[in-house]
């Protein structure tokens, strides 16, 4: 996971200094590592040392993190495993700024520490960071371009919701899922490489979806933070700072809350028990749930060769650039070919959330609910069947 060399310079330190001085300079080392550029480099082929150290490193990282992701990477295309476990690196590492930073100042800086590695990244001059190490291999190798803007769009969304946590109204909640979660799959696409405005348009509402049950899965960590570093992914002993201590919120959108009659201070005096909380939650997991019956409705009709009955309302945002045949009417057989190129990616992030939102029917809606936080074993053997069915 992390190159050779720095165990050999922690070994020479660690035999001068105590165990506890030991344990915090391998912590520093491991954080100048993953967290700061120390030289910029040029792109590296992915068979070199170098770069299987960063993938090594990612790959740990989503599994560690994102053991969903991990577990549906067996489902991506061999060649493009590399950008995908990169991309989703990437998201952990921005996602868990606000649990280890100690205000939101420093997670701004965080999050131009970032831009400003994707920047060099793209410029040919990647920062020594695993992430940047390989994705630059990745595209220098492939000759894949990847889009640049897509990264600094989840970049900005992150940055927006630290300072501003809570939703207006759901159809905000959306936009965010959309700049998030569906965009971290037009970029796994976009590694394939496929550039295809009907696959886009299935992983837009896949990602709301996600995007919309991950919010779901945040409110009672939010609503109750666990004390400081419990549920950071530094190591409790290392010598890393202390997360803060974040405060409450309810990070439900606000009309939802209101239709609902519930209110933060309920939630924050009974959880659980909050009066209207869950009728609120199966508001938002119905909205949810919608993304993903369109998701499969556009599946089945694609497969039926009939049309969509509506267009992709993204079809025209940044980093949407689509051929004038796609965007007057792509023929059916080429919109199968392109569906069963990116089903992998697709169908792997739809399953893992109706999953989670069958559980949190079955508990009746109670976001607080402890099975809920339980790791979905099936899922592996779920998505080995739907794979065979080509479904989700």
């Amino acid at each position: 996971m992390i190159p050779d060399y720095f165990f050999a310079r922690v070994h020479q330190a660690s035999s001068r200094r105590t165990p506890s001085e030991a344990r915090s300079f391998f912590a520093q080392c491991r954080r100048r590592f993953t967290t700061t550029p120390k030289l910029n480099v040029a792109p590296v082929s992915l068979t070199s040392p170098e770069a299987k150290a960063a993938q090594a490193y990612c790959s740990d990282l989503v599994r560690k993190s994102d053991s969903p992701s991990y577990t549906l990477s067996h489902f991506v295309q061999p060649h493009a495993l590399p950008a995908y476990l990169a991309i989703r690196a990437f998201n952990i590492e921005i996602a868990r700024i606000p649990d280890i930073v100690s205000n939101t100042t420093i997670g701004q800086m965080r999050h131009q520490f970032w831009k400003d590695t994707i920047n060099k990244t793209f410029a040919g001059n990647p920062p020594e960071e695993p992430v940047a190490v390989l994705l630059a291999s990745y595209m220098q190798d492939t000759g894949i371009k990847l889009n640049k803007t897509w990264f600094q769009k989840i970049i900005s969304a992150r940055d927006q919701a630290l300072t501003r946590p809570a939703f207006t109204n759901i159809s905000a909640l959306e936009t965010y899922a959309e700049s998030t979660y569906s965009t971290l799959l037009y970029l796994t696409l976009s590694a394939l490489p496929l550039n295809s405005l009907t696959a886009d348009h299935v992983a837009s509402h896949v990602g709301k979806a996600v995007g919309i049950a991950a919010v779901l899965r945040g409110v009672p960590l939010l609503a109750f933070p666990p004390p400081p570093n419990s549920h950071s992914n530094n190591p409790a002993g290392m010598g890393l700072p202390m997360t803060r201590d974040r405060q409450r919120i309810v990070n439900l959108p606000y009309d939802v809350m209101s239709q609902s009659g519930v209110s933060e201070e309920d939630i924050f005096r009974n959880g659980g028990n909050a009066q209207g909380l869950k009728d609120a939650i199966f508001t938002v997991a119905t909205r949810a749930s919608d993304h993903l019956i369109t998701a499969r409705s556009l599946l089945k009709e694609i497969k039926s060769n009939e049309e969509p009955d509506h267009e992709f309302e993204h079809q025209h945002d940044e980093g949407h650039a689509y051929e004038v045949s796609q965007q007057a009417g792509q023929s059916q057989d080429a919109r199968k070919k392109d569906l069963e190129r990116a089903y992998g990616t697709i169908m792997g992030p739809a399953i893992s959330t109706q999953m989670w939102l069958d559980r949190l029917q079955k508990v009746d809606f109670d976001i607080f609910h402890n099975s809920l936080r339980m790791t979905e074993w099936k899922l592996p053997f779920a998505a080995w069947w739907k794979n065979r069915q080509q479904t989700f």
